[in-house]
């Protein structure tokens, strides 16, 4: 049974490091098996080196016909799992064919890298960077080696950022206007506005702002909307009058937010929206929903 279970073992080890791995920084990434690991972190235009090495295992070799990394980017859709679309591809050959009896490196260096999309680990969907090491068999099966990488990409202050200015109401019941300082956001950002009640003839128990990430995922009937809920944060206990004024004041911090990302590869698309809700006295719900940027700025 041991015999056969070394049969299927490939005769090699593969290690990939990149060149600055101990300087880099570091993003927590979840496995599928629900484990955590630390990848180098990356953004768009930058180079991409290591080295990968082959070491045989003792008292084997390795033939092969031709050795190549691959950089690539992928967009994995779960409802059409093992299917993954290649945005990104690029390819070095790193060695011809022939045979490898003891530890080998090669260098490798894929030069200003263009990744226009940031990693992304959704509900219903997963963009991954990944480095692929082939070593090419005849006859028998190749030997794969993958090592993740993670991409983040940072936007500048938006040189316009309008407040957001709305009214909501319910016919001769309920009239109230809210305002936020502003529409887009950075990660780490504060939302700063008001409530304003300008008319109240039914009994308001409570309100609360909830912050709601909205993953919608496929095209046409296909098309998978996913809402959660990442924030509760309770504006007012007990009834308002008119005239009264409610501030705001909600950081962003605390929650694992992304950017919002628009029709990526027209595969998937991320919003996020601000939901006021007022709840009256017979636990009735109005609900008000804006919809709000969030964008990643760059740490000083």
């Amino acid at each position: 049974m041991n015999f056969l279970i070394g049969a299927f073992k490939p005769p090699c080890n593969i290690k990939i490091t990149f060149v600055d791995e101990r300087s880099r920084k570091k993003a927590t990434i979840k496995k599928e098996n629900g484990q955590t690991e630390l990848v180098p972190l990356f953004q768009s235009q930058e180079n991409i080196a290591g080295e990968i090495s082959i070491e045989p295992i003792q008292g084997k070799k390795v033939e092969h016909i031709g050795v190549k990394v691959e950089l690539l980017g992928q967009i994995e859709l779960y409802f059409d799992r093992g299917n993954f679309y290649d945005f990104t591809s690029l390819v070095r050959e790193l060695d011809v064919p022939g045979e490898i009896y003891d530890k080998k490196t090669y260098p490798f260096e894929f030069s200003t890298v263009e990744m226009p999309y940031e990693s992304y680990s959704g509900v219903n969907v997963r963009l991954r960077y990944i480095l692929k090491v082939t070593i090419s068999r005849n006859y028998v099966s190749n030997i794969v080696e993958y090592q993740d990488f993670w991409v983040r990409n940072y936007t500048p202050l938006p040189p316009i950022n309008n407040s957001i200015k709305m009214e909501v109401g319910i016919e001769d019941c309920l009239h109230i206007e809210f305002e936020y300082s502003k529409s887009k956001y950075h990660l780490k950002d504060v939302i700063i506005g008001k409530i304003y009640f300008l008319l109240v003839r039914i009994k308001i128990k409570n309100m609360e702002l909830e912050i709601r990430r909205r993953e919608s995922t496929g095209s046409g009937p296909n098309t998978y909307v996913e809402t959660e809920t990442l924030a509760k944060f309770e504006l007012m206990d007990g009834a308002p009058v008119r005239g009264e004024s409610i501030p705001i004041r909600l950081f962003l911090s605390p929650y694992e937010l992304t950017p919002t990302y628009r029709n990526i590869n027209n595969k998937f698309s991320v919003k996020y929206y601000l939901n006021l809700v007022l709840v009256d006295e017979e636990d009735r719900r109005y609900f008000k929903q804006q919809e709000i940027t969030i964008y990643r700025l760059l740490e000083t």
